[in-house]
């Protein structure tokens, strides 16, 4: 099953941090159990691109498998189940043994038999609160002992984000930046890390590819929580990235032109005109929308249902450029009051 669109912020997220080859790698090496570590050539790991969540769980799990080779043999699949909620789910080893079937059908179809037949299932969470549930599937059951031998039974490994201090976050900055990010995105105390963060982006922005991994977490940041707004993450960043303000401008500019390009891009590959229009609505409502959020917050977000209803795209259109010069949603509002 080919990976799906990514809407969920979490999975989003996830994926682009833990896809990347040096993240992962770091990943594995500091989050497996030391033996199975001790056992794997790190600089032999691949990504494969597939997905084996179900379309209905999409909004709980996201995953990725990792084909990494065996010190003096031929291969093992690390297969990471990630955690989107919260709060944990009492099933999730039924849905793990569910994947992990389909990812030995899947080596079965890449190799015409199956191997690598060793397969390491992770569960990586990031709930508030700790994981509360047995890690191995027999406990879902509790047989009596003459009938144990006839259910499966495995455990997973679980990498539990709230079990570890931030000082114990291990791995380069790249990984500590976004476990960092991940284990407090649900906590009352998000506010109180930006400026930890803030160092660990700079750290980032000071290398090569670094700023793109910026912008996806304050992307991220943006989505996944009403806790931090504009202002919290313009003020941690310029407290600490020297010029920070302008790259925050810079970002959010981006930000708004994608969503208006993309929307453009809807209508023309559509190739009518009524496509073309439904298009730019799209894009710049995306565009607005995140604007608002990145600017005023939770009281930008509010006028949301009311420009929601607004058709016509020249109005959307000015909304849209008087972001960057309105001081407040109240001032906005004047400029489509009673259109509506």
């Amino acid at each position: 099953m080919m990976m799906p669109e990514l809407i969920n912020p979490h999975d989003r997220f996830f994926k682009e941090a833990l896809s990347r080859q040096e993240v992962a790698v770091d990943f594995l090496r500091y989050y497996l159990p030391p033996e199975v570590t001790a056992l794997l050539d790190l600089s032999s790991l691949q990504l494969s691109k597939d997905s084996f969540v179900d379309e209905t769980l999409q909004e709980h799990f996201s995953d990725l498998l990792y084909e990494v080779g065996l010190l003096g043999g031929r291969g093992v699949y690390i297969y990471v189940l990630f955690e989107h909620k919260s709060y944990a789910d009492p099933l999730v080893a039924l849905q793990l043994l569910r994947y992990m079937v389909r990812v030995w059908d899947y080596a079965l179809r890449q190799q015409a038999r199956l191997w690598p037949t060793r397969s390491v299932p992770v569960v990586m969470y990031h709930g508030a609160a700790r994981w509360p549930i047995p890690l191995d599937f027999q406990s879902l059951f509790k047989p009596p002992e003459a009938l144990r031998e006839y259910l499966p039974a495995f455990r997973y490994w679980l990498c539990d984000l709230s079990a570890y201090s931030d000082a114990e976050l291990k791995g380069e900055v790249e990984l500590r930046a976004a476990l960092l990010l991940l284990k407090h995105v649900f906590q009352a105390d998000l506010h109180d890390r930006l400026p930890e963060l803030a160092q660990l982006w700079y750290a980032l922005s000071r290398q090569g590819t670094g700023l793109a991994y910026v912008e996806a977490m304050l992307r991220y940041l943006v989505s996944a929580t009403d806790r931090i707004t504009e202002r919290d993450l313009r003020e941690a960043v310029e407290a600490v990235i020297p010029e920070g303000g302008a790259l925050m401008m810079t970002i959010a500019q981006q930000w708004l032109e994608r969503g208006l390009q993309q929307g453009l891009q809807q209508g023309e590959q559509r190739g009518e005109q009524r496509g073309q229009r439904a298009g730019l609505r799209q894009g710049l409502l995306a565009g607005i929308r995140l604007g608002l959020k990145l600017r005023f917050g939770a009281e930008g977000v509010a006028l949301l249902p009311e420009i929601y209803r607004i058709e016509d795209v020249a109005l959307l259109q000015a909304l849209q450029d008087a972001l960057e010069t309105v001081s407040s949603p109240p001032e906005l509002r004047r400029l489509y009051a009673g259109t509506n």
